[in-house]
């Protein structure tokens, strides 16, 4: 007879980048148990120049990362919206938001938009409030802004992605 494994709590972030507010959430999970464990947004200046509002954005992370110590990184995908100028901007932010955690030294997964509404609500096109009420269910968290919202159901598409995830990048790496 052999002894079930030993399972490991992990702590993922998932971050929501944005030049003005870039939210971060942060959880545990161990099997199929989420735990909550933080979330907030980085804020940088709106008169600084987009340098200055990148490194405030960078600065903010690496403070959340050295703090809570994940082991683990999200990060979602940029959509390509019609205004090319704003979409270069986001993938400018998406860009700290990777390197941040990639500093630390921490692999970082991708997930779409539509991909991270499926996996938290069931529905690929849901809406903010019904965001909401699941982080509210499975979390039992209320996140003060959108963007933590956002970056916590990142952090939860991530831990039920993350075998899958995990296995993309091995593969890739080939």
């Amino acid at each position: 007879m052999t002894s079930p494994p030993i399972r490991h709590p992990v702590r993922i972030i998932g971050i929501d980048p944005g030049l003005r507010r870039t939210g971060w959430g942060v959880i545990e999970t161990e099997g199929n148990r989420l735990v909550f464990i933080g979330c907030g947004s980085v804020e940088p200046p709106d008169d600084q120049p987009l340098a200055s509002r990148l490194l405030a954005i960078h600065e903010g992370l690496a403070t959340v990362l050295g703090d809570f110590r994940p082991a683990e990184a999200a990060v979602e995908q940029t959509f390509v919206n019609k205004d090319g100028v704003a979409t270069l901007k986001l993938g400018q932010a998406r860009g700290v938001a990777m390197l941040a955690p990639a500093m630390f030294g921490i692999a970082v997964a991708e997930y779409a938009p539509n991909q991270v509404k499926k996996t938290v609500v069931g529905a690929g096109h849901a809406d903010k409030n019904q965001i909401a009420v699941m982080l509210k269910i499975l979390l039992k968290a209320e996140p003060k802004s959108a963007d933590a919202a956002d970056a916590l159901a990142i952090a939860i598409t991530h831990a039920h992605h993350r075998q899958g995830a995990a296995l993309r990048m091995r593969v890739a790496s080939l």
